[in-house]
């Protein structure tokens, strides 16, 4: 990635955004926002173990987990298209720990030798 604009101009390629733009990513621009998630899932690994573990064991630390959730939701609420029924589904209290849940594992479980690669084959088999 030449500089943080462009990884900015590629977020809006999320179908689920507000300011969705629907251009076509390069495969080198695909592998480059894997290894950027992968780093910053070894830099978060402390924070994300935290949470799986507060949500594991509620009566020891319920405030990281409801933390964790009320600032997801804002920010899905802030950046995402709330209308879509992907993203409603997101934001529904019931039903997103679930999802939640998978996507900190998958996070947590980037973070080793083979992060990118799992994290890549993860995604293309998603």
């Amino acid at each position: 990635m030449p500089n943080k604009v462009t990884i900015w101009k590629l977020r809006n390629n999320n179908p689920l955004r507000k300011s969705y733009i629907n251009n076509n990513i390069k495969l080198e621009e695909f592998d480059a926002l894997i290894k950027i998630s992968v780093e910053m899932s070894r830099y978060l690994y402390p924070y994300i173990r935290e949470i799986l573990q507060s949500k594991e064991d509620p009566k020891k630390n319920p405030l990281i987990w409801d933390n964790f959730k009320k600032r997801f939701i804002a920010l899905i609420n802030e950046r995402f298209n709330v209308n879509s029924m992907r993203v409603k589904k997101l934001i529904n209290q019931t039903e997103n720990d679930e999802i939640l849940i998978i996507s900190l594992l998958t996070l947590s479980l980037c973070i080793s030798n083979g992060g990118y690669q799992k994290m890549k084959n993860f995604l293309l088999n998603f």
